[in-house]
């Protein structure tokens, strides 16, 4: 779709406009009934959009005081289409789309609003859910304050309503745990159709790669960590250990397995019985090279949280997975943290494709328009502002370290606030955060601090940026979704200042900084300070920028020294992009990695889905079952039996209360050894069917037999696939392809856990207890 065609289609919208204003109240609100009744008769919602979108339009004005504005009609013709919208801050994405969800609604579809936190969701639900009311739509936030205590009814409620506002997060683990219901009374998600994403390309880009994990029981704590940690700050880099930054990864060198081999007093690291030392050696490899506090993580009250990459913000009850939590708790000497079993998981990338039409909002998404197109099929579409910007971008001052690039950006910072004029001065991690803090509490230059350490008062410190005299110091993309209004007075003094202080990760999250200045066609600037020490410099910069820094690094000059030469201006551009393609490729390969467990959880999901489901019978041959799998087991057991061996064969899996094979049975017979194991599986099926009395029954427990045989291997898989990933990944010395790798072993494991699962089916049926109350009821225990 281009923007010719998304004009065509808004003069259809506008068309409209006369003939909706003048209808009364109730006539508007008839609408919503019509246009559902239209769809029935079978029209499309693309035949419909240009009336409704004129309806709710109207309705907006009506109900909230505000008329779409063309470009907000044009947006949300855009999302409609499953297309992202290019808006500008300030250009009102929240009402934008206020139209494509009430036309999608009427298709009685689920249509979901993600926003990246729960003061947004919660924020717009409150105030957009008025006029689909109005409208006679229903709409909910599935992120109260009260979510952690909400009951399955609670929030079946509130996915059954017309509209829902949510987070990627909260949406994402919803769809895990609906996912582990054990009857179809627990489930409480309808089926995905239709999401708008806010701050799109923070979602789908930025956290693309984070996994979603719902953990279970903890594992056995290994003594592995502290003892790995303390070998590898032995080691020395390009030595006994190289570093690829690029593809965040790190491995021993010969000489390093050597000294690994040496330390662990073992004769050959690599030779299988080692896999779990060499995962921990890597996991701590990995600790003390790949992440960064302050800037991945900090430490408060000796223990670990993870932050937010994009924004600065803690993430509450989120750990890093395959034990590299505990690595790096390890590694800074902090609590070791339980590690837990995976039960599910699914990474972002995955999840969102599972709808069947998304759009996405963001303020720059235009450079990111490949990837979206490669992974999600969606194109960027700029939507020109209501105002035209004003705002100034200047280039980035480029200095040689960081200590000259603090001077330089606090020069300006003094003379701004000595005038008035608000500033948003931006860093690219809590640790960098509090170094200006501190330096601006020396100067009694008063200001607000936005990091993870108070991202509860996010909302109101951002909303208060753009007042007289006001400077406001954040991590990163905080504050997305807040609009900086400029306070009384601040126009004439060139309005908002927006001073970044590290080179940005990529282009994109740079315009998106920048962009917070200069909002609906307000006056502003934005300056870039950055340095030579920079982290993504550091990474990704080349080689004789390096050897620059390592000249100049100890010049300690009394004034900062500005790099003003073109080589150096291009150099940083070029950093820029060479970073940001290595975030395109990481999340290429994780996307590549996740195809097998994709493939094996949409399975799993489907049988499950299969087995709650109540419409139709149950369909299930226990008996056939069960002999098939012990002919197949005496089938794979070529030698004899010993009467020991065939006891614990049927003690382990048929049944509990058998005498043991008798002295003179022919235990050297195999078709005796057949016969004698299918007695007893008759026999203790005509048992248990007995006690069931009826059909329901009997089908009921058939189907919680399987159910739970499915889950409990499933639980093992997800946590065998976590720990996979990294075994294979730290193969990659050996010249292999780890992805190829990880396919062939993930379809191995999951061809196991298809065997193992067929075993706990036999020995949930054939070992489970069920017990008659004194009321009737019947309880059904599993070994």
């Amino acid at each position: 779709m281009s923007l010719r065609v998304v004009k065509k289609i808004l003069k259809k919208v506008n068309s409209h406009a006369e003939e909706m204003s003048k209808l009364s109240d109730n006539q508007l609100k008839d609408k919503t009934q019509q246009f559902k009744k239209r769809l029935k008769q079978g029209e499309t919602l693309d035949n419909i959009l240009p009336e409704a979108f004129a309806a709710i339009r109207e309705a907006d004005k009506r109900v909230l005081g505000m008329f779409p504005y063309d470009v907000q009609v044009m947006g949300g013709i855009v999302l409609h289409q499953g297309n992202i919208a290019e808006m500008k801050t300030g250009e009102g994405k929240t009402l934008t789309a206020t139209m494509p969800m009430y036309l999608n609604a009427l298709s009685g579809e689920s249509i979901i609003l993600v926003t990246t936190n729960e003061y947004l969701a919660n924020r717009d639900c409150e105030e957009m859910s008025q006029v689909y009311n109005w409208m006679g739509l229903s709409a909910a936030s599935a992120v109260p304050e009260n979510a952690d205590d909400l009951k399955v009814e609670e929030k079946r409620e509130i996915y059954n309503s017309d509209i829902v506002y949510t987070t990627n997060n909260a949406l994402g683990f919803d769809y895990l745990i609906d996912n582990l219901a054990s009857s179809k009374e627990e489930k409480f998600m309808p089926e995905f159709s239709y999401v708008i994403v806010d701050e799109v390309d923070a979602v789908l880009l930025d956290t693309a790669t984070t996994s979603l994990v719902i953990s279970g029981a903890p594992r056995i704590q290994s003594n592995m960590y502290k003892m790995t940690d303390e070998f590898v700050v032995s080691l020395e880099e390009e030595e006994d250990y190289r570093l690829d930054e690029e593809k965040k990864n790190v491995w021993l060198t010969r000489k390093g397995i050597e000294v690994a081999q040496e330390y662990f007093r073992v004769p050959n690291l690599y030779d299988g019985k080692h896999v779990e030392l060499v995962r921990h050696i890597t996991l701590a490899l990995k600790a003390h090279n790949l992440f960064e506090k302050g800037k991945d993580y900090v430490i408060e009250d000796n223990k670990m949280y993870l932050l937010d990459s994009t924004e600065g913000r803690i993430l509450e009850n989120t750990k890093m997975q395959q034990g590299q939590q505990q690595a790096i708790e390890a590694a800074e000497g902090a609590e070791i943290s339980d590690d837990m079993r995976s039960m599910a998981s699914i990474t972002y990338q995955n999840f969102f494709r599972l709808f069947k039409k998304i759009g996405g909002m963001t303020g720059t998404g235009k450079t990111a328009n490949k990837e979206f197109i490669e992974t999600y099929y969606m194109k960027v579409i700029q939507i020109p502002t209501n105002n035209p910007v004003i705002r100034k971008d200047y280039p980035d001052k480029i200095y040689p370290t960081l200590r000259e690039k603090l001077m330089a950006s606090l020069k300006l910072v003094k003379e701004l606030h000595e005038k008035g004029q608000p500033i948003l001065l931006t860093t690219a991690d809590v640790e960098l955060s509090e170094i200006y803090s501190e330096i601006l509490l020396h100067e009694q230059i008063p200001h607000n601090l936005l990091n993870a350490h108070n991202a509860a008062k996010e909302a109101e410190i951002i909303s208060e940026a753009g007042q007289w005299g006001s400077v406001t110091v954040a991590t990163s993309m905080a504050g997305r979704g807040t609009d900086i209004k400029l306070g009384k007075g601040v126009k004439e003094l060139g309005g908002l200042a927006v001073i970044g202080t590290e080179l940005m990760p990529s282009k994109r999250t740079e315009l998106q900084l920048r962009g917070r200045s200069g909002r609906q066609g307000d006056p502003g600037f934005s300056q870039f300070f950055v340095s030579l020490e920079d982290d993504v410099v550091i990474d990704s910069g080349p080689k004789w920028v390096h050897k620059y820094l390592k000249k100049h690094r100890n010049d300690n000059p009394d004034s900062p020294r500005e790099l003003k030469s073109l080589r150096f201006r291009w150099a940083m551009k070029r950093t820029q992009k060479q970073h940001d393609n290595q975030g395109y490729n990481n999340r290429k390969q994780t996307m590549d990695y996740d195809e097998s467990s994709k493939k094996q959880r949409n399975l799993i999901y489907s049988q499950r889905d299969e087995l709650i489901s109540e419409n139709g019978r149950f369909k299930f041959n226990a008996e056939k079952f069960i002999l098939k799998y012990l002919d197949g087991y005496l089938a794979k057991h070529k030698a004899d039996f010993t009467r020991n061996e065939l006891s614990r064969l049927i003690f382990d899996n048929l049944s509990y209360t058998y005498n043991g094979v008798p002295d003179n049975f022919p235990i050297t017979d195999k078709a005796e050894i057949k016969k004698l194991l299918h007695q007893i599986v008759k026999q203790k099926l005509r048992e248990k069917e007995a006690k069931l009395e009826n059909v329901e029954e009997i089908e009921r427990f058939y189907r919680l037999s399987v159910l739970k045989a499915i889950d409990t291997g499933w639980v093992e898989e997800v946590d065998n696939l976590q720990q996979l990933r990294s075994v294979v990944e730290s193969r990659s010395s050996a010249q292999r392809n780890p992805v190829y790798e990880y396919h062939k072993e993930a379809s191995k494991s999951f061809e196991k856990m298809q065997e193992y699962v067929n075993k706990l089916i036999v020995q949930n049926i054939m070992l489970s207890v069920i017990e008659i109350g004194a009321d009737g009821k019947k309880d059904i225990y599993f070994a």
